[in-house]
């Protein structure tokens, strides 16, 4: 029960890893409100979890939205001591095919949504005097280019970037800001991502799941699951010297 008596907000919380992430704080005794921009999912998956979950409909481009799920949260739950930065979206394509539109949307989800919902949670938590643990969301995209993954790439980096500089900046009012950085996840999320690659590399669908699936050193792609740990880890008081750094848990797919 490393988690006991706090409260977490997780967004993109509805499925995959985040619903791994919230099934895993409410098991250390942690309460959790379920943010996501699928409402009725995050019902369902509230519902799933019990008592402690609750569900708030939050879209992470919309600043009312992100003040709304942080007051929700702090009506319901009296305070937010754990925030994880975890809702993202995917793209690919040819540098010579990126449209801005799609540009724009990317970024305004990986980066500024963990930007401003950071914003938001910090000054809750220093406004009742300070102390909390935010978590963001890297990618081992963001270690290094790819080529058909640059705007992806870019915003994960960002990621750790903003960690590093968020990290530094709330430490002084005792709120640690670090970051996961998973490699390749199965999950349903995949089926877009492989599409992607199908397009793109005129693979037969399936056949870039199994060839990354391959690489990895661990031998299999990573699951939900095998993040949780860390995220248990950092939202923990054993993490409390811990500032501003990003870890891999990729099965040893990068080394920093």
């Amino acid at each position: 029960m490393q988690l006991a008596g706090k409260t977490a907000l997780i967004t993109g919380a509805a499925r995959g890893i985040g619903r791994a992430f919230a099934a895993a704080y409410l098991r250390e005794g942690a309460r959790v409100a379920i943010a996501d921009i699928d409402a009725a999912r995050a019902e369902a998956t509230a519902d799933a979890l019990g008592e402690d979950a609750i569900a708030i409909r939050m879209d992470v481009t919309d600043q009312t939205s992100i003040d709304d799920a942080v007051r929700n949260t702090v009506d319901r739950f009296g305070q937010i001591d754990i925030l994880i930065n975890n809702a993202a979206l995917f793209t690919a394509s040819p540098i010579v095919e990126i449209e801005r539109a799609d540009y724009a949307r990317v970024f305004d989800i990986n980066v500024a949504g963990t930007l401003f919902t950071t914003q938001a949670v910090a000054r809750h938590m220093i406004a009742r005097g300070g102390r909390g643990k935010i978590i963001n969301m890297a990618s081992q995209a963001g270690r290094r280019g790819e080529p058909l993954v640059a705007v992806y790439c870019a915003t994960k980096a960002a990621v750790i970037s903003l960690t590093q500089s968020a990290g530094l900046d709330l430490i002084k009012h005792g709120i640690n800001v670090n970051a996961i950085s998973p490699g390749v996840v199965d999950g349903e999320h995949w089926d877009g991502v492989d599409a992607f690659f199908a397009k793109h590399e005129h693979k037969a669908p399936g056949q870039k799941k199994r060839e990354v699936g391959a690489a990895v050193p661990f031998g299999r792609m990573g699951t939900p699951d095998d993040l949780t740990g860390m995220a248990v880890f950092l939202a923990s008081d054993a993490a409390n010297y811990i500032v501003a750094q990003t870890y891999n848990v990729d099965g040893g797919q990068w080394m920093s």
